[in-house]
């Protein structure tokens, strides 16, 4: 008897559970980065998400819990994901760069392309991604059948043919500015219209 929907997209869930804590396992194996005895930051959010945030590097707070988007960029997005009615269960976040490194130009390029595999898992609809930096590496990971996004905020562009991507400012520099914070408000908010125009299936 052939399967239902929703039982297709259960498999699909619990094989992307795995996946990621196979990535996890992998992440906290690792001994590429000089991160000491700190353990990377980790993603967080649903592993099948529609929406994938990428910012670059991890902020102290983050590294003290151990996962991406803690502290006030994590905050600061869950209002602004509520003001654009996107819930954030549909919704995953993750660092180009997950070792606590001293300078993040420290950070082994092979750990940086892990990047690759972890999109492949959540398989997003749309990447956020969040400052000059996160753009570099995303415009370097070679996905397959990638377009390189270009650096105008606001923009919703073609990343490949399944994913697209929208350039905003960096959240962790625009929160202490007010001028800042709206700039980078006035290019996340076309994420809502992106949101709303998306087939709910």
């Amino acid at each position: 008897m052939p399967a239902t929907d929703d039982e297709i997209r259960e498999k699909y869930l619990e094989r992307a559970i795995r996946e990621l804590n196979h990535f996890t396992r992998d992440l906290q194996g690792c001994n590429s980065c000089p991160r000491g005895n700190l353990m990377p930051v980790l993603g967080s959010g649903h592993p099948q998400a529609d929406v994938l945030l990428l910012k670059h590097a991890p902020t102290p707070a983050e590294v003290e819990e151990g996962v991406a988007f803690y502290g006030r960029a994590g905050t600061a997005l869950m209002k602004s994901l509520k003001r654009l009615d996107i819930d954030p269960l549909v919704v995953y976040g993750t660092l180009c760069v997950k070792c606590p490194v001293a300078d993040s130009s420290l950070a082994a390029p092979e750990c940086v392309a892990r990047l690759v595999e972890e999109i492949a898992i959540v398989q997003p609809k749309i990447v956020v991604v969040m400052g000059p930096e996160a753009l570099d590496v995303l415009n370097e990971l070679q996905l397959p059948l990638a377009r390189e996004v270009r650096e105008e905020y606001g923009m919703i562009q073609h990343l490949t043919p399944s994913v697209d991507a929208l350039y905003v400012p960096d959240i962790d520099r625009s929160l202490d500015e007010e001028s800042a914070k709206r700039e980078f408000w006035r290019a996340f908010r076309v994420l809502g219209e992106w949101w709303s125009e998306f087939p709910p299936y």
